[in-house]
C-alpha cells in the first residue's frame, strides 16, 4: 500500500518539476522582452513629447487658431482603439484593460443613441470584441513586440481619415501603463479632438513664425503626434504584458516549490511507513520460524 502511494506521489513531483521548468522559462523570456521593450518605450517618448509642446504652443499663440483636430465630429459614433495582450498567462492584464474598456462602453451608450466601433490590437482584444457582437474597424495581432513607428503611423491614418469626414465623434484609447516592473495600471484617454492644454503664459518672448501658417503645421503635426500616442501604447502595453506575465510566472514558480517541498515531506513519510512495514514483516517471520 505504501509503495503504491510513494509511486503515486514519485509521478507527481515529476509533473510539478516539469510545470516548473516551464514557467521558470517562461519568467526569463518575459524578463529579456521587458527590458527591450522598456527602452523602446524610454527612447521614442522624448521626441513626441516634443511634438506636443509644439502644439500646445500654436494654440496658444493663435487666438484665432482652428483646426479640424480639435473640434468634435459627427455624434453618434464613438470609436474605441482598445490594446491587449496577443497570449494569457499574465495574471490580470488583459482582463484589467478590457473590463475598463466595456465599463466606458456602458456609459456611452447608456443613452440608447450612440454606437461603438473598436479598433483591436492584441488577440485578446479583437477575440473578446468580435465574440460580444462589436463592429471592428481594424484588427492588429502579434505586432506588440516588433511594431515600427511606420506601422504606427498606418494605425493611425485608419482612425485620422474618418475622423477628418466626421464619421466619429471622438476618439479613445485604452492601454496598459507600464509603471514598474510590479505595478501596471490600465489607463484611458481621449486622442481625438486632440485636446491642448492651456501654456500658462511667462512675460515677454519672441513669437515664432510658422510657416505657411500656423494652422498648417499644426494639422501636419497631428497625424505624427497620434502615431506616437499609438507607438508608445502599443509598446507601453507589450512591456506591461511581459511584466505581468513574468511576475505571474514567478509567482507559479514559487508555488511549485512549495508543493515540492510537501510533495518531498509526504514522500519522505511514505519512504518511512514502507522501511517500518518492511522491518515488522522481518520481525514477525524471523519470530514465527522460532
Amino acid at each position: 500500500m505504501a509503495s503504491g502511494n510513494m509511486k503515486a506521489i514519485k509521478r507527481r513531483i515529476k509533473s510539478v518539476e516539469s510545470t516548473k521548468q516551464i514557467t521558470k522559462a517562461m519568467e526569463l523570456v518575459a524578463s529579456s522582452k521587458l527590458r527591450k521593450a522598456k527602452e523602446k518605450a524610454d527612447n521614442s517618448r522624448p521626441y513626441f513629447n516634443a511634438l506636443y509642446e509644439t502644439m500646445c504652443e500654436i494654440q496658444a499663440e493663435n487666438k484665432s487658431f482652428f483646426s479640424p483636430y480639435t473640434r468634435k465630429g459627427r455624434k453618434g459614433t464613438v470609436l474605441l482603439v482598445v490594446i491587449a495582450g496577443d497570449r494569457g498567462l499574465a495574471g490580470g492584464f488583459n482582463s484589467n484593460v478590457i473590463k475598463l474598456a466595456q465599463k466606458r462602453i456602458n456609459e456611452i451608450t447608456a443613452d440608447g443613441k450612440t454606437n461603438i466601433e473598436i479598433l483591436g490590437i492584441g488577440k485578446k482584444s479583437v477575440e473578446y470584441f468580435e465574440k460580444h457582437g462589436f463592429d471592428l474597424l481594424a484588427r492588429y495581432v502579434n505586432i506588440g513586440e516588433t511594431l515600427k513607428i511606420g506601422s504606427a503611423a498606418g494605425i493611425a491614418e485608419k482612425i485620422v481619415n474618418p475622423y477628418l469626414k466626421g464619421e466619429y465623434e471622438r476618439v479613445e484609447l485604452f492601454y496598459t501603463d507600464f509603471t514598474s516592473a510590479i505595478s501596471q495600471t490600465a489607463m484611458s484617454k481621449a486622442i481625438l479632438p486632440v485636446e491642448i492644454r492651456e501654456e500658462k503664459s511667462e512675460g515677454i518672448k519672441a513669437l515664432p513664425i510658422y510657416e505657411p501658417s500656423a494652422e498648417q503645421v499644426f494639422n501636419s503635426i497631428v497625424p505624427k503626434y497620434l502615431s506616437g500616442i499609438i507607438f508608445c501604447a502599443v509598446v507601453d502595453s507589450f512591456a506591461s504584458e511581459q511584466a505581468a506575465r513574468r511576475n505571474a510566472m514567478e509567482s507559479a514558480s514559487d508555488n511549485a516549490d512549495e508543493i515540492l517541498s510537501e510533495l518531498s515531506l509526504s514522500y519522505n513519510r511514505a519512504r518511512q511507513a514502507s522501511i517500518t512495514q518492511e522491518l515488522t514483516e522481518i520481525v514477525g517471520g524471523a519470530s514465527a520460524q522460532e
